[in-house]
């Protein structure tokens, strides 16, 4: 035997497709070196929020803060490397082995 019970108006949960407040946060933050460039130059992030870099070169590139904050090891094709910005600021970065590779993280 089947039973249907009537359930009062709005009793039903729905799917909160609001987004949360961490959600900027958790969404990918990817810089690529392509070219001898770092594309996007210069990007913008919340608090929180990890940037991957990764190279798409066929030579190695490295990632290194000015302020000494961040190094990564000669990233060969292919390697990626990541770094979580907890305090808001404005980044500057470059390619140990290509100088003239700069970039920019804005932090807010």
């Amino acid at each position: 035997m089947l039973a249907c019970l009537p359930l009062p108006f709005g009793s039903l949960a729905q799917a909160d497709n609001a987004p949360n407040a961490g959600d900027a946060a958790n969404a990918p933050a990817i810089v690529i070196a392509r070219q001898f460039m770092f594309a996007p130059v210069s990007i913008d992030v919340p608090v929180g929020s990890t940037v991957t870099w990764t190279n798409k070169d066929d030579e190695p590139h490295t990632v290194v803060s000015d302020a000494g904050l961040f190094r990564s090891a000669a990233l060969d094709t292919n390697e990626s490397f990541s770094f979580r910005f907890d305090k808001p600021g404005t980044y500057r970065y470059a390619c140990s082995i290509h100088p003239r590779m700069v970039g920019t993280i804005v932090v807010r």
